[in-house]
């Protein structure tokens, strides 16, 4: 018999996430707030469900959804995910999460009988679409134990790193990060641009170097074009940057250059790029710089 696995959430993320269970063999049964967005995975070979309830007769059921909210909407109340959990063992949720929310879920899962591995995802759904997608979990050893095998035929790796919520800090140290990072390279990229290189040859060219990174050589060629198509939104970095700003207070943790980027990403958002890819970071550098914006 195939494996019984649910899926809550089929955006752009979640959509990738069940072509890859679907590939790889799985029995999928999915479940979306929009019901019309889980056609493309049920084209595919993945059974609909009416409610978060019905996918509880499955053995592991993943949660890809786009805020602390909207997990607990889907796991808790008379037709959420753990109201009548017939079967379930584990509950895996690949979103960017708040600690507290993902806390208060693993709380309502062990309620209820179930494990919960908060395990968020490292790539954007083309990353995860070509299986390159990395997963940070945490939860007892047990419970990651039922869903790392999924994990591993979703993406290239899954790394437990504590009991708890401590894989929830690492998703957002990886968010802020990205961010900080995608800002630096605007402003090089002005830079060199502003001076007469050839933006598209001066990207190319960092991207071959010691400070160059797959990330970097896979979004040269949007960067190049101008193209802010969203992969990963500037609205949806400014959550995560307002998530990890605010665990670095609790911590104690001084973060001048990411509190900066905090503010950039802001400005982009105040120009209406809120929906557009976090390159729109560029458009706002090469408009400061006297260049013209691209996308």
């Amino acid at each position: 018999m195939r494996e019984s696995v649910g899926l809550l959430g089929t955006g752009r993320m979640g959509t990738a996430i069940g072509r890859r269970l679907l590939a790889a063999g799985v029995g999928l049964t999915v479940w979306n707030r929009t019901p019309a967005r889980t056609g493309p995975l049920v084209a595919d070979g993945a059974v609909a469900a009416a409610t978060p309830a019905a996918l509880a007769a499955c053995e592991v059921v993943f949660v890809a959804v786009s805020a602390s909210a909207d997990l607990l909407a889907v796991l808790d109340g008379p037709e959420g995910l753990l109201a009548r959990p017939d079967g379930l063992r584990v509950v895996v949720d690949c979103s960017t999460v708040s600690a507290a929310a993902s806390a208060r879920a693993r709380q309502l899962a062990a309620d209820a009988g179930v494990g919960f591995v908060a395990a968020p995802v490292s790539g954007n759904p083309a990353v995860v679409a070509a299986g390159r997608a990395c997963f940070v979990a945490s939860a007892p050893a047990a419970q990651f134990a039922v869903a790392e095998p999924l994990l591993g035929r979703i993406g290239r790796t899954a790394v437990r790193v504590g009991d708890g919520e401590q894989s929830r800090l690492v998703k957002l140290c990886h968010n802020l990060y990205l961010g900080v990072l995608v800002q630096a390279l605007a402003e090089v990229t002005a830079l060199a641009e502003k001076g007469g290189a050839d933006r598209e040859a001066f990207l190319r060219f960092l991207g071959e170097t010691v400070v160059g990174s797959p990330w970097v050589r896979d979004r040269t060629p949007a960067l190049a074009a101008g193209d802010l198509t969203p992969t990963f939104t500037t609205a949806l970095l400014r959550k995560d940057f307002d998530l990890g700003l605010a665990a670095a207070r609790e911590h104690e943790v001084p973060m001048a250059v990411a509190g900066l980027t905090h503010q950039l990403v802001q400005a982009a958002i105040g120009r209406g790029l809120g929906e557009r890819d976090l390159l729109s970071l560029f458009a706002v550098q090469a408009q400061a710089s006297g260049l013209a914006p691209p996308g």
